[in-house]
């Protein structure tokens, strides 16, 4: 258990609490740290260089946080540790959602938990559901075909896939994804080949997963075809902060592909639009984060999937000039009363959020209007990675940065060599 000595003993009337280790949790808590000067508490079921050595992040390491049994005893045992304050309870990871929601009503009783209810959740969060929601709501979205896990059919290579191959695959439920393993699991799969699709549908079902699994029309593009978009809305449901952006290069990795490496801040009142019908029209509160392809086959832009969470690569947001953890403050903790929306940038501000190095971004686009961007961006001192933080001040922390990024170029070399 931890020690109260060591509690965070901050001036203020809250604490963030986050459950994760990775680049997400370090950016939340950088961003609080930003706006506040304030520590995080961040719980992982392990140390880990990235948050483990951080002077502005407290770590508690508990191997079994993630486990559904006696998920809510343990926070609450944390808590009671923890200053008498007010407790802002963050998830990186739609699995600790997950967890969240199964156990609101016991944790609501010491945490502020900026997150929808339950039924909400579930009916955007399975991807199937989502996109009928775009369908209500006239949200662009790709042709998709559902396929039911817990009932499949007797022989899959009997089938029909409406759109021609390549086409893409991938679990409706995130959570329930999270728990099962198969040989060869990836996060998103493309298939050039009907026997490539058929195989990975039959270890999929033999892993146990019992949700759907989407197949999709392929939009063509790489990358820099990739949108981002983050949104807030308030206690009214009525939409407060919209930051878009667009994606250059995301990880290639079979664990960690789709997500975004490299995003430049833009503007696309379009896709705002779009969010913001969707997002009132269900009566949506707090932050949700978009995946978003441009189509240049009729110049849309679809909708693949709602995280209702900050994203992993939330720190964009932040690094072009909106922090995002004062919303949540102002309105969860400060009550205070919003005006009209705000829409990131629309000054023209821009920034690269990037933890990659330079070399593999630039070998990795090729537009050449898109490199010259990068290389404007890193000229004028606008290129912004969220782990490099000049705040801290432990020796190993200073250095893990340069550690980072070398990982992850020897990580993904091999997968810009074969064009995946």
């Amino acid at each position: 258990m931890m020690d109260k000595t060591a509690a965070p003993a901050d001036g203020l009337d809250f604490i963030p609490v986050i459950l994760g280790s990775d680049i997400a949790t370090y950016s939340l808590a950088r961003t609080f740290h930003e706006a506040y000067g304030i520590t995080s508490v961040a719980l992982s079921k392990g140390k880990y260089h990235l948050c483990g050595d951080s002077c502005i992040i407290h770590s508690i390491y508990d191997e079994d946080m993630d486990e559904p049994d006696g998920f809510a005893d343990r926070l609450l045992r944390i808590a009671d540790e923890l200053p008498k304050k007010k407790l802002i309870l963050m998830a990186c990871g739609d699995w600790y959602v997950d967890l969240i929601m199964e156990n609101r009503a016991a944790l609501e009783e010491r945490f502020v938990i900026p997150y929808i209810p339950r039924e909400l959740h579930d009916s955007l969060v399975f991807k199937d559901r989502f996109y009928e929601t775009c369908e209500r709501f006239g949200v662009p979205y790709p042709k998709t075909l559902v396929l039911d896990c817990a009932n499949p059919p007797e022989d899959i290579s009997q089938v029909e896939i409406p759109f021609e191959f390549p086409i893409i695959a991938k679990a409706a439920s995130t959570p329930a994804y999270h728990y099962v393993d198969f040989e060869g699991k990836k996060k998103v799969f493309k298939f050039d080949e009907r026997s490539q699709f058929d195989e990975m549908f039959r270890r999929l079902v033999a892993s146990g997963y019992k949700e759907k699994l989407l197949v999709q029309d392929f939009i063509p593009g790489d990358d820099t075809h990739m949108r981002i978009l983050t949104c807030y809305c308030d206690q009214d449901s009525k939409l407060r902060f919209a930051a878009f952006g667009q994606t250059l290069m995301e990880d290639p990795t079979d664990n960690g592909i789709g997500n975004p490496v490299a995003i430049i801040n833009r503007v696309n009142p379009e896709v705002v639009a779009h969010a913001q019908r969707l997002l009132e029209g269900v009566g949506y509160t707090g932050f949700a984060n978009f995946d978003v392809k441009f189509d240049e086959r009729d110049g849309s832009y679809r909708f693949f999937e709602i995280n209702p969470r900050l994203g992993r690569s939330n720190f964009y947001v932040t690094a072009g000039g909106n922090n995002t953890v004062k919303w949540i403050v102002d309105d969860l903790i400060l009550d205070k009363e919003f005006e009209g929306v705000r829409i990131a940038n629309e000054d023209g501000s821009r920034a690269l959020f990037t933890v990659v190095t330079k070399k593999m971004l630039l070998d990795y686009v090729q537009d050449p209007a898109l490199r010259a961007e990068v290389e404007e961006l890193y000229r004028t001192g606008r290129a912004v990675n969220p782990i490099d933080y000049d705040a801290e001040t432990h020796f190993m922390r200073r250095i893990y940065p340069r550690i980072f990024l070398w990982k992850q170029d020897r990580a993904f070399r091999p997968y810009l060599a074969k064009g995946d």
